[in-house]
């Protein structure tokens, strides 16, 4: 079994979603001692641009010309990440509310495996369905000006809603989805913290 952790935040372990993937992190390894864990940092990771060749690329698959020579090696980049992804059993993402949405460096990272072929497929009667099976994901989701119930003037909820659906999209049935947004309205910040780590061990041990 392998557990992929993917780092949605710049801030390492003094980003707010650290602690709590850390509480599922330790939950995870004492329930699976064998499986393996491996982190993927996307503000370290070398993420190639999603650009026009690799755009071309894609849409070769739903009818455009074929890929020529540059775009055929921007294919089997994508390939070899989509692929690496591809290869886990379990996922658990860092997704911090950046804008109402998802830092820029996550969504780079779904454009470039988000895949026909490869994450879903397509039919011209059906439209598209998800190629992942048996997959499990987890995502913390961290805000420090957003929370559920308050004005919009503190936000409104893109980041977990587009997740989730792209999760869904590519085939990911089993979401579990912890929160984690204390603010400064936050009558009880412990208590959150509390119950966001509660959340999370819940969701590694499922």
């Amino acid at each position: 079994m392998k557990l992929l952790y993917v780092k949605g935040s710049p801030r390492g372990d003094s980003a707010r979603s650290a602690k709590v993937a850390a509480a599922f992190l330790d939950a995870y390894r004492a329930k699976h001692p064998d499986a393996e864990i491996e982190e993927l940092d996307l503000w370290q990771a070398a993420l190639p641009e999603f650009d026009g060749d690799r755009a071309a690329a894609k849409l070769s698959f739903f009818g455009d010309a074929a890929m020529n020579g540059d775009q055929q090696t921007a294919w089997d980049e994508i390939v070899k990440i989509t692929s690496h992804f591809a290869g886990a059993d379990d996922f658990l993402f860092t997704v911090p509310m950046w804008n109402n949405g998802i830092p820029y460096r996550l969504k780079l990272y779904i454009d470039i495996i988000t895949q026909p072929g490869l994450t879903f497929g397509f039919e011209s009667e059906t439209g598209s369905y998800g190629l992942l099976k048996n997959k499990r994901a987890t995502a913390i989701y961290s805000s420090g000006v957003y929370a559920e119930g308050l004005p919009k003037g503190f936000g409104t909820d893109f980041h977990s809603t587009y997740f989730n659906e792209w999760l869904d999209f590519i085939g990911v049935k089993d979401v579990a989805s912890v929160r984690y947004q204390p603010n400064m309205l936050t009558t009880d910040p412990e208590g959150t913290l509390r119950a966001a780590l509660d959340a999370a061990k819940a969701a590694a041990i499922r």
